[in-house]
């Protein structure tokens, strides 16, 4: 059994998470800003905090005695330079404080690149609107690799997520760029992401690197 944080335990991915990470036995400690806002989320194998994970003493506090640490943060009234810019840098700050060695946080799919050094956002006819999101999204990837941690950013394809399709357990795993469609395939749900992030905070797949997962 492994003791797993979970940031951002109340949004789309973490609460399935939480799910996932507890359903196979782990013990799980969630974290939200506003645990009164987030009730569901109790349960057997469920600890839930407060927590910030822009701050480096609240990320220390709360990851303190664990063997792995999951963000799937996001904030929408923030923007995304300065929240996942500043997530980056208190988890590195944190974790290095709690002896907490493994981190594994969701990436953008838009980030993934679509030919050699090229970026799906830096494409010509990327909208511009979603390309600040998505380049201030990645910014925690530099920040995560000039840390002492082993770090995996898992990231999911540049499409929404299905929230209603249930989990299947199957998934496909490359590197740093979009996975080629599957003919008949269904869409990458929310539920398949939950098992490839409870993977890699388990049992460490991949180290210090960007994996596509679809």
């Amino acid at each position: 059994m492994s003791r797993i944080v979970v940031f951002g335990a109340g949004g789309n991915a973490g609460r399935r998470v939480v799910a996932e990470a507890v359903s196979r036995g782990h013990a799980v400690t969630a974290v939200v800003r506003d645990p009164g806002g987030h009730e569901g989320v109790r349960g057997h194998g469920v600890t839930l905090v407060a927590g910030d994970v822009t701050r480096a003493e609240s990320v220390a506090a709360v990851a303190a005695g664990h063997d792995a640490v999951i963000s799937t943060v996001y904030r929408a009234d923030v923007p995304a330079d300065e929240f996942y810019t500043s997530a980056a840098d208190a988890l590195v700050a944190g974790l290095s404080r709690a002896g907490v060695e493994r981190l594994v946080t969701v990436g953008v799919g838009t980030a993934l690149e679509v030919a050699p050094g090229v970026a799906m956002h830096d494409t010509p006819d990327f909208p511009e609107e979603y390309r600040r999101f998505s380049v201030g999204h990645s910014s925690e990837i530099a920040i995560l690799a000039g840390s002492g941690l082993d770090w995996v950013v898992v990231t999911p394809p540049p499409v929404f997520l299905d929230a209603q399709a249930e989990r299947t357990g199957v998934y496909r795993a490359g590197g740093g760029a979009v996975l080629p469609a599957e003919e008949g395939a269904p869409a990458f749900s929310y539920a398949d992401l939950a098992v490839a992030l409870v993977d890699e905070a388990t049992e460490r797949r991949h180290t210090r690197a960007v994996v596509a997962v679809a």
